[in-house]
C-alpha cells in the first residue's frame, strides 16, 4: 500500500548537485528506498532478507528546461545469494509546479527541501518533463556522458521519420508490472508509441531488444510491435546494460489466451449434450498462428548473418550437457514433490502420477539417447518464453510481443539458442492448458466423470495441435537446416515438450493442486510416444521393460 510520506529529505545543494550531497544520499539510502522499494510492484526483493540499499550510480538526464531528473542505478545485497540492481528514475518537483497534482501516491517518495525550495521527490517517470525528454533523446539518438560511461540512446527503424520533429503528447500507462511503461502520442494519429522502461537490470544487453531490433532491423518479418528505439548504458570495462526499449504500439483485441478461451466456450456448453462443436473459423486461426510462428522462425534463421549473437549453431555437447543438467534436476525435484502430494490428488491425477513415476527409466534412457544421439539440426535464437498469452489477437492477424525469455532463468541462460521446436512445445503445451482448464474448471462440466471429460479434451487438443503443426511445417519446409529430417524433428519436439510439462508440473502441485493432472497428461503422453519409437526400433538394446499403461485405462462408455 502507498500513503504520501511524512519523510522529508532536506538538501542545500542545487537539485543538479543532488548526488554529490552525501547527506542527502544517505538519507535517500537509508530512510526513503527501503519503503518506497519494498512497495513497487516491480521490486522482486520482498520476500528476501535485505542488508543494503545502495545509489551505485546517478545519470543524468537533462530537460529542455535546462532543468534534469537522475537515472539511479540502486543496489539491493540481501543475508543471502546475490544482490540484484533496480532502475529508479528521481526527479523532483517543487510546490506549484506544473504536473505536481497529478502525481499518484505511489510515484512520491518523499518529501523534499532542496535548495530551500520545497516539494516531492518523485518516480520520473510521472514527471512529464523526463517522459518527453527520452523521446527527444531517441529521436535525436543523443549521447549523454557520466561519470561512469554514457548513456546512448538508439532510434529503430521503428521511429517514424515524420514523428521526429512533432509536439508529443505522453503519459504512464496505468499497470502494475515488473517494469514501466511509458505512452507517447502523435497529433492527428493518437497513441502510437511505448517505451518500456527496465526495472530489474542486468549487466547484460536486455534479450528482448536484441531479439526484436534483429526482427525489425534485419528481417521482413512484421508480427512483432517494431523496434523504434533503446536506451542502454554503455561503459569500456563492463557489458552494455539496457534501461529501456520503444515500440510501435498495437491495437489489438485480446490475447491468444483469451481469443482460445472464447472459442473454446461454444465447445465447452455442447460437452454436458455430447456434442463435439468446433467453429471454422478456430481452425483457421491456429492454422495462421501456425504460420505466423514458422514465419518467426525463419526470420530468425539468418545463416549469412556477421552478428554472433545470431549465427546457427549446432547441438554441442556443452548444449546438451546444460539442457540435461537442468532437466534432471527438475525431474528429482518433481518426483520427490509428487511423493510428498501423492495422496492429496484426486484419483485421474493418481494414476497419471503413477505411470510417470514408472517410467522414470525409460525417461533417463531417452535423455541418454538425447546426449549421445547423432543430430543435424541447428540452433537458433529463439521466442524462449512463446505461449498464447504472448500472442495479441488483432481483428485479422496476430502480433507477437514479450521476448525477455523464461522469468526463472538467468539473462545469459536466456540468450542461450535453441532449436525452435523449444517454442513450438510451449505453444502446444499452451493449447493443451487452455482446453484442460475450461473443461476441468467450468460449473458446465463439474458433474460429468473426469476419464470421460479427460477423452473429450484429447480430441479437441489433438485436432488443434494437429492443425498447429500442419500449418507451420507447411511453411517452414521440409527438409530445412532447422530440422534436417522428420526423425530429428520429431525427437527434439519430445525432448522440449517433456521439459516444458515437467517445469509445468511443479507449479501446479505447489499452487493448483486440481490443475496437477494437466502437465502429468502431457509427461504420460511424451511417455507414450517415447515407448512407440522403442517398439519400432528393432535395433534398440534395452533392459527397461515396457510400460503398463493399462493403469490408465477405465471402463468403456
Amino acid at each position: 500500500m502507498f500513503a504520501i510520506p511524512v519523510t522529508t529529505l532536506t538538501s542545500l545543494n542545487a537539485w543538479t548537485n543532488l548526488p554529490r550531497d552525501p547527506d542527502a544520499i544517505r538519507f535517500l539510502e537509508k530512510t526513503v528506498l527501503p519503503p518506497y522499494l519494498n512497495a513497487c510492484r516491480w521490486f522482486a526483493g520482498k520476500a528476501r532478507q535485505q542488508e543494503q540499499f545502495r545509489i551505485q550510480h546517478s545519470h543524468e538526464v537533462p530537460f529542455a528546461s535546462g532543468e534534469n531528473a537522475f537515472l539511479l542505478i540502486v543496489e539491493v545485497t540481501y543475508a543471502e545469494g546475490e544482490s540484484e540492481h533496480y532502475l529508479l528514475p528521481l526527479s523532483f518537483l517543487a510546490n506549484g509546479q506544473p504536473g505536481t497534482s497529478v502525481v499518484p501516491e505511489k510515484g512520491i517518495l518523499a518529501r523534499a527541501v532542496v535548495d530551500q525550495k520545497p516539494g516531492l521527490l518523485v518516480d520520473a517517470i510521472y514527471d512529464e518533463r523526463f517522459r518527453l525528454a527520452l523521446y527527444a533523446d531517441l529521436v535525436t539518438q543523443n549521447t549523454l556522458s557520466q561519470e561512469a560511461g554514457q548513456l546512448t540512446f538508439h532510434r529503430g527503424r521503428g521511429l517514424a521519420t515524420e514523428d521526429w520533429d512533432v509536439d508529443v503528447t505522453s503519459r504512464v500507462l496505468p499497470v502494475d508490472s515488473s517494469n514501466s511503461a511509458l505512452v507517447y502520442g502523435i497529433p492527428g494519429q493518437g497513441e502510437k508509441y511505448f517505451l518500456k522502461l527496465y526495472r530489474k537490470l542486468f549487466q547484460e544487453t536486455n534479450p528482448e531488444v536484441d531479439l526484436v531490433s534483429f526482427l525489425t532491423e534485419e528481417s521482413h518479418f512484421t508480427h512483432i510491435p517494431a523496434y523504434a528505439g533503446s536506451i542502454v548504458w554503455e561503459q569500456t570495462t563492463m557489458p552494455d546494460m539496457t534501461l529501456g526499449m520503444m515500440q510501435l504500439m498495437i491495437d489489438n483485441q485480446q490475447d491468444s489466451w483469451s481469443q482460445t478461451g472464447d472459442y473454446l466456450n461454444d465447445f465447452l456448453y455442447a460437452v454436458p449434450n455430447r456434442l463435439f462443436t468446433i467453429r471454422e473459423e478456430v481452425f483457421d486461426r491456429v492454422e495462421l498462428l501456425g504460420r505466423r510462428t514458422a514465419q518467426m522462425h525463419l526470420a530468425l534463421y539468418s545463416p549469412d548473418t556477421t552478428d554472433p549473437a545470431f549465427v546457427p549453431e549446432p547441438f554441442t555437447d556443452d548444449y546438451r550437457d546444460f539442457i540435461i543438467r537442468r532437466f534432471e534436476s527438475l525431474l528429482e525435484r518433481r518426483y520427490a514433490m509428487l511423493i510428498d502430494k501423492y495422496t492429496e490428488l484426486d484419483p485421474l491425477a493418481q494414476r497419471l502420477a503413477w505411470v510417470f513415476m514408472e517410467a522414470k527409466e525409460m525417461i533417463d534412457e531417452f535423455v541418454d539417447d538425447f546426449r549421445h544421439r547423432p543430430l543435424d539440426s541447428l540452433r537458433v535464437r529463439i521466442h524462449g518464453d512463446y505461449h498464447l498469452g504472448q500472442v495479441l489477437a488483432t481483428p485479422d492477424d496476430f502480433i507477437i510481443i514479450d521476448f525477455e525469455g523464461e522469468p526463472e532463468s538467468s539473462i545469459s541462460e536466456r540468450k542461450i539458442k535453441h532449436s525452435p521446436l523449444k517454442d513450438v512445445a510451449g505453444m502446444i503445451r499452451s493449447y493443451h492448458y487452455a482446453v484442460s482448464a475450461k473443461l476441468f474448471g467450468s460449473r458446465e462440466t463439474e458433474r460429468i466423470d473426469p476419464d470421460h471429460l479427460q477423452r473429450v479434451s484429447d480430441r479437441w487438443f489433438k485436432l488443434i495441435r494437429d492443425t498447429y503443426m500442419d500449418a507451420y511445417l507447411e511453411t517452414v519446409g521440409n527438409p530445412h537446416p532447422l530440422f534436417r529430417n522428420s526423425n530429428e524433428f520429431n525427437f527434439l519436439l519430445l525432448i522440449y515438450l517433456l521439459e516444458k510439462a515437467v517445469y509445468e508440473l511443479g507449479y501446479e502441485i505447489s499452487y493448483r493442486p486440481a490443475w496437477v493432472k494437466i502437465p502429468l497428461k502431457g509427461i504420460v503422453d511424451v511417455i507414450g510416444e517415447i515407448e512407440k519409437i522403442r517398439i519400432a526400433d528393432p535395433a534398440r538394446n534395452s533392459d527397461v521393460p515396457l510400460l503398463q499403461m493399462g493403469l490408465l485405462q477405465t471402463k468403456k462408455e
